[in-house]
């Protein structure tokens, strides 16, 4: 009768049709991945079929065997093979042990169906009787490449686990070469620590990650990212195990994070779950606790692979009596049956735990389909498939990328930076912990968000207390580096949006536009004193008063004197006076008599002579000007206090310096300026970085303070400058508006929610 030997993942099976079975396991604990299990099942479903009870029962035995012991290996095929056998199937994870079980089935013509991945050294002429019934590392590089497609990953990151990791992913690193897109790979080192590599992909800003490793060493990769907070909605992992299931992703810091990995089980197989509740049933019965979170791979391909050899023994007995031949390894005879049940195994069709079973002509499995899955609060689910015929096929709408969803009572991390009006601290805010300690327009407006999209936060000032600029070396300071190395969940400040910015973080729509301004103080003149009536003229004018003053005195003296009209008798009728003449014009008079004209009171003394009336009206005449203009220029001294500005514009403040000028250091007007190729800006530049001491500020406080105190003209942003001015009238802003910008909400690239939160 003929007989089906299996060789397993811990060694090889043997089962025959209505005969005694052997086993090879090298593993033969029950506290196992359940290959010994699966092998029982499928023989009991087999026996219990009604259209095996023509045929007999299966049985199996059991050989121990010593996972990739390559001696041992050839000496219990040679036992198998010289008591007869139909079909050879495993081993799951001895690279060695396949080898040399594919030779010897090659040479004896004996079927054999691996369950196991394909093996580092690749065989360019594969043996027609080995059947591969796990996916090819080809399917799972082509389904990899569909997913970085569909989630757009320009930039992603390769980390393998093990040396034969760039054999298995061939095709995918190939795409890779002829594409745009940047792929660079990490390899663990001896130590297996990959904290190392997490942290250089951090530093690199990469979002995509792709974990090539078994599912204990991807769940420790995934404990080491969740330690340096890279286990959040800013991080797509996609993992090519096919075993997804085994992974427990109950204990993840942050259920947001998009994790997504295959899976090649058939849950509507009739038989899947008593499948999962016997497996499960043995872990209790014999293990202190369940070795797997779920199905091992292993075990339902080797119950798929009972079925698969039972089915085409079935089929080949209907045309001919199969019968299993004792070969010896010494000799060159081989089963007369072998390739005629190799044609048939390549026709079979059936559903199996595994999905759809069907083989190509090379042997390799086809027409099926890797289930994409994903984590979510309620475990895994499926959200697309890949086909090994027509490719990737996603659904229309993650539910991942529900933003509701998404944020649902998760607390964000808020950096922000003390900025009136933005954000200020309450006046009792050392009585007050948390969020309550802060007030403004920012923190209003972030109560409002959380509220419509039921998230919490927690707000923290930026370390450094400043906005953001990049460095020499590409890193960024401030609110803006936080966003980049994940600190921050979001940025809700006075935050300006800028080309620089927008290269390494994302920004919602400008919630207040702006532009750069330039503050001032008001021209304040000094105050009256007792010698302020003399403003109106200069100290020029006054002196050519007095000396005007000082001539016609000294002209209408000479004149009176030389003048014989103006000597006359003051009492004439009296005898003995009559040869008396005097001269009103002495020199005492003719000083005063210019005072009286200038004070417009006039004086006793009036000229007689034409030649002093002419100089005293020339004199009268100049008084009534000089009086006239300074009445006029007198009234307005005290009554307007002028302003002067010595400047009125931007390019007036580029081409002084006696005005020292400057803006806040870290902020986005230093950048505005630093970047500008406008002549004005970077005159005014190149004045602010080399000035000494330095014109930049820390803070806007500092700025106002240093405008009141000294010749300065601080650059700040209009909204800040109207704020500021409308709180302290000396303040006034010069001129008009540098550029025109926004302030937006700030947070990492790739994150999902930003179309929805702020779109």
């Amino acid at each position: 009768s003929p007989r089906l030997y299996l060789i397993s993942l811990s060694g090889s099976l043997s089962v025959s049709l209505n005969s005694v079975s052997a086993a090879i396991l090298d593993d033969p604990m029950e506290c196992s991945r359940g290959e010994r299990l699966a092998i029982t099942l499928a023989k009991d479903s087999i026996n219990r079929s009604s259209n095996r009870s023509t045929t007999g029962k299966l049985e199996v035995d059991i050989f121990e065997l010593l996972r990739d012991s390559e001696y041992e290996t050839g000496e219990t095929m040679c036992q198998i093979m010289s008591k007869g056998v139909v079909a050879v199937l495993g081993p799951s994870a001895s690279p060695a042990s396949n080898s040399i079980i594919s030779n010897i089935c090659g040479e004896k013509e004996v079927p054999y169906v691996k369950v196991a991945p394909e093996d580092i050294l690749k065989v360019q002429f594969p043996r027609f009787t080995t059947l591969d019934l796990r996916p090819t590392n080809t399917d799972i590089s082509m389904a990899v490449a569909g997913l970085l497609t569909f989630f757009n990953s320009s930039t992603s990151c390769l980390i393998c686990a093990q040396a034969d990791c760039l054999l298995n992913l061939e095709v995918l690193l190939r795409q890779f070469l002829i594409s745009k897109e940047t792929l660079s790979v990490r390899m663990l080192d001896d130590s297996q620590d990959p904290t190392p590599l997490l942290k250089e992909i951090r530093d690199d800003k990469t979002a995509t990650i792709i974990v090539d490793a078994n599912a204990t060493m991807s769940h420790v990769i995934l404990e080491r990212a969740s330690e340096l907070g890279m286990l959040s909605v800013y991080y797509t992992y996609i993992l090519t195990s096919l075993e997804f299931s085994l992974l427990r992703l109950d204990d993840l810091a942050d259920q947001r994070v998009n994790i997504v990995g295959f899976s090649v089980f058939n849950r509507t197989h009739p038989f899947f779950q008593d499948f999962v509740l016997s497996l499960n049933r043995s872990w209790q019965e014999n293990c202190d606790h369940a070795p797997f979170a779920g199905t091992p791979l292993s075990s339902a391909l080797l119950f798929d692979a009972v079925h698969t050899v039972v089915a085409a023994v079935q089929e080949l007995n209907r045309s001919q009596n199969v019968g299993a031949t004792q070969l010896s390894c010494k000799s060159s005879k081989i089963w007369e049956h072998g390739t005629s049940l190799m044609n048939y195994l390549r026709m079979v069709e059936l559903e199996g735990l595994t999905g759809h079973i069907e083989f190509n002509s090379k042997g390799q499995r086809s027409n099926y389909v890797l289930r994409i899955m994903q984590n979510s609060r309620d475990g895994l689910r499926q959200i697309g498939q890949w086909h090994s015929e027509q490719g990737l096929s996603m659904e229309r709408k993650l539910p991942s990328l529900n933003v509701t969803d998404t944020l649902f009572n998760t607390t964000l991390t808020i950096t922000t930076i003390l900025e009136n009006p933005y954000v200020m601290l309450r006046a009792n805010h050392q009585e007050l912990e948390g969020n309550e300690r802060y007030e403004g327009f920012c923190v209003d407006m972030l109560k409002e968000l959380a509220d419509i999209l039921k998230f919490k936060y927690r707000i923290r000032l930026v370390g450094d207390g400043v906005y953001g600029v990049s460095g020499t070396n590409g890193t960024w300071t401030g609110m803006v580096g936080e966003l980049i190395s994940r600190k921050a969940d979001l940025a809700v400040a006075a935050l300006t949006i800028t080309a620089e910015r927008e290269k390494v973080i994302d920004f919602s729509k400008p919630f207040m536009t702006l532009g750069i301004s330039i503050m001032y103080r008001v021209h304040i003149g000094r105050r009256p004193g007792y010698f302020s009536f003399l403003d109106p003229f200069s100290p020029g004018v006054w002196l050519f008063m007095l000396l005007a003053y000082l001539a016609v005195s000294c002209v209408l003296f000479l004149v009176a004197r030389l003048t014989p009209y103006e000597w006359y008798n003051p009492h004439p009728c009296l005898k003995g006076c009559c040869s008396l003449l005097i001269n009103q014009y002495s020199l005492g008079n003719s000083f005063w008599f210019p005072v009286g004209g200038f004070m417009q009171q006039g004086s006793t003394i009036a000229p007689r002579a034409l030649s002093t009336r002419c100089v005293s009206g020339v004199w009268w005449a100049f008084t009534l000007i000089i009086i006239s203009s300074y009445t006029a220029n007198l009234a307005a001294f005290l009554t307007v206090q002028r302003m002067e500005v010595p400047i009125e514009s931007v390019d007036d403040l580029a081409d002084q310096t006696a005005i020292e000028y400057g803006t806040m250091h870290g902020g986005s007007t230093m950048t505005f300026f630093q970047n500008s190729r406008y002549q004005t800006y970077q005159r005014m530049w190149n004045y602010m970085y080399s000035k000494q001491p330095s014109v930049f500020v820390k803070s806007t406080e500092e700025g106002i303070a240093r405008v009141l105190n000294s010749n300065y003209a601080y650059l700040l942003e209009s909204t800040m400058n109207e704020y500021y001015r409308q709180r302290n009238c000396n303040l006034t802003q010069i001129g008009g508006l540098l550029d025109t910008k926004g302030y937006g909400i700030g947070m990492p690239l790739v994150i999902f929610g930003r179309i929805f939160i702020f779109g």
